[in-house]
């Protein structure tokens, strides 16, 4: 927290002691009314209403700083909140209780706490103060939990903007010029050397292109129909690459039951070819394997292809976003045995949106 902003904060909080502490002051006979805010009691109600005040706010923050980074979700829920009032409860408590104890046994010849039953008017200050207290540390967890709502509502606006964003990047990059080219250059080839071959390289290249068309305004598609455009692609790819490429899928799962962002798969697989170089001699070998009932994983072998510049892994970081709309659960990316591997999740065919952090 800069300076500032803590200063902004001490002031706040400065502002609301007064208020409340002059409020409760008022309500209280302490003797004469001309020297209600400057005899020795109101001086040490006064410090000792501040110092328990400003213990219990700065205590509450701590503790909400820590509850929030020990939580999966980077938030504070019910169960987290109840836990921090319960233990900034227990540390006020015993400090309010030896404040006045000591004020009132054993220093009442300074403070002065006229009072004809010592055991009644410790028991009256501190139950005050415990309440005092306690709302307290009410006011600040509603104060962040509307603060934590609002940055999660910024949060989602933010998502929704940028999953758009790379929605429509993603299709734009697919429908390239230079995907087109590539795709009629081998497609001229073939028209030469075998004829059957080219038609189904032309069904293969309208499927693919009628799959993104289709699917522009959605961000989700079930695996169903990614494999089934995968296929189309792979198809493509093989033709085009002669040998030098092995890409193999098994899915045990039923794919109906599953969504996924679209164009992932075939993202990834882009990414397998322009990242490593490959020939008949060394083919590049991808897989698609789903793993367990919950994800899915793409692996290829790495044989690194020199790189004019460094590579800004957009790809990746646009898959990420995508799924952060939708799911808490992270995409596993890991090199290990000369493979690189994306594990990604799988959604429910139900799913809407999530609630990427609990608000209690």
């Amino acid at each position: 927290m800069t300076s500032k902003a803590y200063i902004k904060k001490f002031a706040f909080r400065f502002l609301i002691i007064n208020l409340v502490y002059f409020m409760v002051k008022l309500t209280i006979d302490h003797g004469d009314q001309e020297e209600l805010f400057f005899d020795r009691t109101g001086i040490f109600y006064y410090f000792s209403a501040f110092f328990l005040f400003m213990l219990t706010w700065e205590t509450n923050d701590w503790l909400i700083r820590r509850e929030v980074k020990s939580n999966a979700n980077d938030s504070l829920d019910l169960s987290n909140g109840l836990k921090v009032l319960g233990i900034n409860m227990l540390i006020i408590l015993p400090v309010t209780a030896l404040l006045y104890y000591v004020a009132i046994f054993k220093l009442n010849h300074i403070c002065q706490i006229d009072a004809d039953d010592p055991w009644l008017r410790f028991r009256i200050d501190f139950f005050r103060a415990g309440l005092l207290g306690f709302g307290v540390i009410l006011f600040n967890l509603f104060y962040h939990s509307l603060k934590q709502k609002k940055e999660l509502e910024n949060k989602m606006n933010q998502l929704k903007k940028e999953v758009m964003t790379s929605k429509y990047k993603s299709l734009k990059n697919q429908i390239s010029p230079h995907f087109l080219f590539n795709s009629l250059n081998t497609l001229t080839s073939l028209m030469y050397e075998d004829r059957d071959l080219a038609s189904d390289f032309v069904t293969r290249l309208a499927s693919c292109y009628r799959y993104i068309l289709d699917n522009r305004e959605e961000d989700l598609v079930s695996l169903e129909k990614e494999l089934n455009f995968l296929d189309s692609f792979i198809f493509m790819m093989n033709v085009r690459h002669e040998g030098a490429l092995s890409i193999t899928t098994h899915i045990t799962i039923d794919p109906k039951e599953h969504l996924i962002p679209t164009l992932s798969l075939q993202m990834l697989v882009e990414n397998a070819l322009k990242h490593n170089y490959f020939s008949k001699e060394k083919p590049l070998e991808i897989s698609i394997i789903s793993v367990q009932n919950d994800s899915v994983l793409i692996q290829n072998n790495l044989h690194i292809r020199e790189q004019k510049e460094e590579s800004t892994k957009l790809g990746l970081k646009n898959i990420k976003k995508r799924y952060s709309f939708y799911t808490n659960q992270a995409i596993k990316i890991e090199t290990e045995n000369k493979y690189f591997k994306v594990t990604l999740p799988l959604l429910p065919k139900n799913i809407k949106e999530v609630t990427i952090i609990k608000v209690s």
